[in-house]
This record gives structure tokens, C-alpha cells and sequence, in this order.
């Protein structure tokens, strides 16, 4: 790794110990400036939005800091696809390992996404090169990992599903999540997956393992997916939830098929 990028790097499993502004004008002008030279991450949402993505690629890519102004126009959405975009072209798969542990979160954003614009790659090599943010520390990270990835499920729903069954018992609750978070039928800000919405049983052996969770963050993540199914399948939904309350009468079950049947 170049010198210019030692001192972005970051430890597994750390994150900045602060609390983020709420508001763009309650963020210090310093705090700022140092997300855009990417030496802090966003804690919030305002602080994300409130960012130079042009300056924080001058300081990332500085040998490529030509194309800093491809990141100052669009939306907020463009402006993220466009900087996974300009990895994949300045730095093709190696971008993953050279951004993978980058202190900013919005570089790793970046990075994850890449994963999914990469052309022709198996769905097991992109599952790989994408497992490391999916178990990012930070949330946008592991959001845009799975969001980055959702349309190759879409696309090869079969052998997703026999892949993230596998992720359902990771002892890693972020990576549990994410199993069930990238194949919720609906989904948030994103197309719905219609094999899903139509046949929910399919997943079944992803839901399976993580019905009685003890993390709340895949509880959440589960329930959601059987709110999801429950707005095309409902039945299938209500037979499943009362299966799960047979054969697994926990408080954490309980919690699940409670939240998952709260609009049927």
C-alpha cells in the first residue's frame, strides 16, 4: 500500500467513540474537514450528506485526483455509485483490498459497491470479496454491502439461496443479517426480488436457522422479511410463524413472528 494511504487504515471492529451531529450546522468545521480528507467517519446521516465527495477522493486516490469533480454532481445516490465506479476503473478488484480497512466509512461504502459493478464474477467470488464489509463495524457499510449485491440474488436467485443458507450460521450476527437483510422479498430502497414475493418457501432454509436469534439486529432483520412476504403471502406467513411458535416457544420467536405478523 502507498504511503500516502498508511495512515487511512483501520482494526476490524473499531469505530470512531463519538456522537454524531443530528444537524448540519451543529457539525465543528474541523470534524468536517476531517471526514473530507477521510481520517473520521460519519456517524450520521447529516454528517454523511454534508460531505465533499470530490475532496474526499483527492485525498484517497491523490493520483487520480483529476476526477474528483465526476463526484460533485448528482444526487447522493449517483455520487455513490459514481465513486465505486471510479475504483473499479482506476483500480479494478484490487480497490477491494486497498479499501477494504480505509478509515472512511464512505470510502468502504465506495469499495463494497464496487464488488457488485465488478463484470462477469461467479456469485461465490463476489459473496467473498464482499463478506468483509458485510461485516464492517460500521452500519452504512454493511448496508451498502448488501444493497450492492441484491440484483446478482435477483438474477441467480437459486444458487444465492444455497449460499446464504450457509451464511444463516455464521457466528457473526452481521453476517446472519445479512442473509436474511439481501433477500427480504421487498425490500427498502430497492427492486423486490419476484421469485421471493411469489414463493417465499424458498428461503425457508435461510430463515430457518435464525428463528429463535439472539441478536435483536437479525431478529429485526427477519421479522421485517416475514412483514415483507406477508404483503403477497400472508398465508404462508401465518403458517410458518405458527409453526415456529410450536416448535420453538422462545422469547426470542415470540419476538419474531410478533413483528412479523403486525400487519396481517
Amino acid at each position: 500500500m502507498p504511503a500516502a494511504n498508511k495512515p487511512a487504515a483501520i482494526k476490524a471492529g473499531t469505530t470512531a467513540p463519538r456522537k454524531g451531529a443530528r444537524r448540519r450546522e451543529d457539525l465543528p468545521p474541523e470534524m468536517l474537514r476531517q471526514m473530507n480528507r477521510g481520517e473520521i467517519e460519519a456517524r450520521t446521516l447529516a454528517e454523511w450528506l454534508a460531505m465533499d465527495f470530490g475532496e474526499l477522493w483527492q485525498h484517497t486516490v491523490p493520483e487520480h485526483s483529476h476526477r474528483a469533480d465526476e463526484l460533485r454532481t448528482g444526487g447522493v445516490k449517483e455520487r455513490m455509485n459514481t465513486g465505486s465506479r471510479l475504483l473499479l476503473e482506476t483500480h479494478g478488484e484490487k480497490a477491494i483490498g486497498r479499501f477494504v480497512r480505509h478509515r472512511s466509512d464512505t470510502v468502504r461504502q465506495w469499495a463494497a459497491l464496487a464488488v457488485g459493478l465488478m463484470p462477469e464474477l461467479p456469485l461465490e467470488r463476489r459473496l467473498e470479496l464482499i463478506r468483509p464489509f458485510a461485516d464492517d463495524p460500521h452500519p452504512g457499510v454493511r448496508e451498502m454491502a448488501w444493497m450492492g449485491l441484491r440484483p446478482h440474488v435477483v438474477d441467480e436467485l437459486t444458487p444465492a439461496i444455497v449460499q446464504l443458507t450457509l451464511w444463516s450460521g455464521e457466528p457473526s450476527p452481521n453476517l446472519r443479517r445479512f442473509a436474511s437483510e439481501i433477500t427480504r422479498p421487498k425490500g427498502v430502497w430497492c427492486s423486490p426480488i419476484p421469485g421471493l414475493r411469489k414463493h417465499p418457501e424458498l428461503a425457508e432454509p435461510i430463515l430457518e436457522p435464525l428463528r429463535s436469534d439472539p441478536s435483536r439486529y437479525v431478529q429485526n432483520s427477519v421479522a421485517n422479511w416475514l412483514n415483507d412476504a406477508g404483503k403477497s403471502a400472508p398465508w404462508w406467513v401465518m403458517r410458518l410463524c405458527r409453526r415456529w411458535s410450536t416448535e420453538s416457544p422462545t422469547r426470542e420467536t415470540a419476538y419474531i413472528t410478533k413483528r412479523g405478523m403486525r400487519n396481517l
